[in-house]
């Protein structure tokens, strides 16, 4: 950039004085064209990666088309993933779960995971991670799906198909918290570890949209008044849906993510279907509360409070707490690396 300024100056000192005032308004329309072509830019490395999403999927059965991320465990000569310092070549060899599943929260789609499937590829595990129902890539109108089972049919649908000697670690974010919940309670024994990051880690009997009262106000008042309703069939009927405005999921989501990761988020956020987080979960004891569960903590997350994260674990406590200092409600996006440190911790927990 500098050599360039250089090159223009000596340039500009051949020229008249008569020509500054033509010359000022070409500078202004090249960065307004720079301006032009960086929107472009974004635009077009959203689509590249959905495009990227839909060339993997075609590996798969129908089954399996919303999924991203390896297919097949990669060994490695890494130095420990923890510490970067001495290599333990008995990592992989004494884990009994490599497979890891990850599911996006609300609006969001398997595109947010892409620092976090890279980050466990490179460590020897095998992440995958879904659209769930009208997310993502997935075509299916946000308005259509009115329950909790339609929006993790992808999930469940791999779940169904997974070997029966097979499991699996489930990482849920946020409303993505729910969908791990029910699949808990309908697959338990293909299930190893479920971790609830920053998510909806409810109590059975309870929604989803019920953890995020203190932000948004009782899902009632919520229903009545709130300006991000959608309305999928027509205003007199009950509401479909409800979309934040870029300035509110930026002020919620994104307080301490890059700017770069923010400005993909804006392109690539979804209408959040209203009756899965509204649907009230049952949970027994025999089938979800035996499931061994964990939690991460975000603690500049403006969208789930650290108090509230706090009340969830009291109320129905995990085996075990992680907490991420200076992140927001996507640590995936603000704290990469030490999301991925602590999803390697969990697997190695016998």
């Amino acid at each position: 950039m500098g050599n360039r300024f250089i090159c223009m100056s000596r340039k500009d000192t051949k020229e008249n004085n008569n020509n500054n005032g033509s010359r000022s308004k070409r500078m202004n329309n090249r960065s307004q064209r720079k301006l032009l072509a960086d929107d472009e830019f974004l635009h077009r490395q959203a689509l590249s990666m959905a495009l990227h999403q839909h060339q993997l999927s075609q590996r798969f059965d129908g089954s399996m088309s919303r999924r991203i991320g390896s297919t097949s465990s990669r060994r490695h000569n890494l130095s420990d993933p923890l510490s970067n310092a001495k290599q333990v070549p008995e990592f992989l060899e004494n884990l009994k779960t490599k497979k890891f599943v990850l599911l996006h929260g609300e609006g969001f789609g398997a595109w947010c995971w892409y620092k976090t499937i890279s980050l466990l590829e490179e460590t020897g595990l095998v992440p995958t991670a879904f659209d769930l129902t009208a997310s993502g890539i997935d075509l299916t109108d946000t308005n259509a799906v009115a329950t909790l089972a339609e929006y993790s049919k992808p999930l469940i649908d791999y779940l169904e198909k997974l070997p029966e000697d097979e499991q699996v670690i489930l990482v849920g974010h946020s409303s993505g918290g729910a969908c791990v919940s029910y699949a808990m309670e309908h697959f338990p024994k293909k299930i190893s570890k479920v971790v609830f990051l920053c998510a909806t880690m409810v109590s059975d009997g309870q929604r989803p949209f019920d953890v995020f009262a203190e932000e948004l106000g009782s899902a009632e008042l919520f229903m009545q008044e709130s300006k991000f309703l959608i309305h999928g069939n027509g205003k007199d009927q009950p509401p479909t849906g409800f979309m934040f405005e870029k300035e509110q999921m930026k002020g919620l989501y994104f307080n301490q993510s890059p700017t770069k990761d923010v400005a993909l988020a804006m392109v690539s956020m979804r209408p959040i279907p209203l009756g899965p987080i509204m649907e009230k979960l049952s949970l027994s004891p025999e089938n979800y509360g035996t499931g061994r569960r964990f939690f991460i903590q975000t603690l500049d997350d403006h969208a789930l409070s650290p108090d509230v994260q706090e009340k969830l674990v009291r109320e129905n406590p995990p085996e075990g707490v992680f907490k991420i200092k200076g992140s927001d409600h996507c640590p995936f996006f603000s704290k990469p690396q030490s999301l991925h440190k602590i999803l390697v911790e969990i697997a190695q927990i016998p």
